[in-house]
């Protein structure tokens, strides 16, 4: 649960520390800009905040690895929920809003992450979970929406090195195949869901394993 806290704050940071003029840059998400993925965060912490306030009696069905689906084809962007977070962000006009409402929202949804008790059951997308797993599931999500928000920014901060790893390790879980010690741990990320095709070097690392990527998470 820290660690969520740390990617969070991180992540936060570094979107309030972008130039206006970097919003209108691509993201590593395809069909959207830096804007378009800094209101789908603002959206993320909406949902971490609801779902925080809906505890439930069941057992738990899902841990934090098993929270994530494998999706077989990648996103396109033309999903009608993706679509829909292309007008929101537009009809923000000002990048200030869109840093205004993420810190807003965002600050909150830290605060209920540091009070929330870990042994708590929530229910989210029809499913139950421990508060602690729910957590721990989201430093996958701020780590892997931090590269794709440098992903054309070279200047701007990128993730904590402990999310890096801890992302990898989960990935590695939900793909049940670790990745060459060869690979970084943002190399691993990239490659294993998508973000950037293998170089030939890294296929023959790779080896069978390579016929696999990427893991679309969903």
């Amino acid at each position: 649960m820290d660690l969520f806290s740390r990617s969070w704050t991180a992540l936060r940071a570094a979107v309030a520390e972008l130039p206006d003029e970097d919003f209108a840059q691509p993201s590593g998400c395809t069909g959207w800009l830096v804007r378009d993925l800094v209101c789908h965060l603002v959206i993320d912490a909406q949902d971490v905040l609801i779902t925080l306030v809906t505890p439930v009696e069941a057992e738990p069905t899902r841990d934090a690895v098993t929270y994530w689906d494998v999706a077989e084809t990648p996103p396109t962007g033309d999903d009608p929920l993706d679509a829909l977070i292309v007008r929101l962000a537009a009809a923000y006009q000002e990048p200030w809003l869109l840093k205004f409402h993420l810190d807003d929202v965002g600050s909150a949804a830290g605060r209920a992450a540091e009070l929330a008790d870990p042994g708590l059951r929530v229910g989210t997308r029809d499913e139950v979970i421990t508060a602690a797993d729910y957590l721990s599931a989201y430093v996958l999500e701020w780590t892997l929406h931090h590269l794709d928000l440098v992903a054309h920014l070279p200047d701007a901060a990128g993730p904590p090195a402990e999310g890096l790893a801890r992302s990898r390790a989960m990935l590695e879980q939900i793909a049940g195949t670790a990745f060459p010690a060869s690979f970084s741990d943002r190399d691993a990320l990239l490659v294993g869901t998508g973000r950037r095709a293998p170089t030939y070097a890294e296929k023959a690392e790779l080896g069978e394993s390579a016929a696999k990527l990427p893991f679309i998470l969903g």
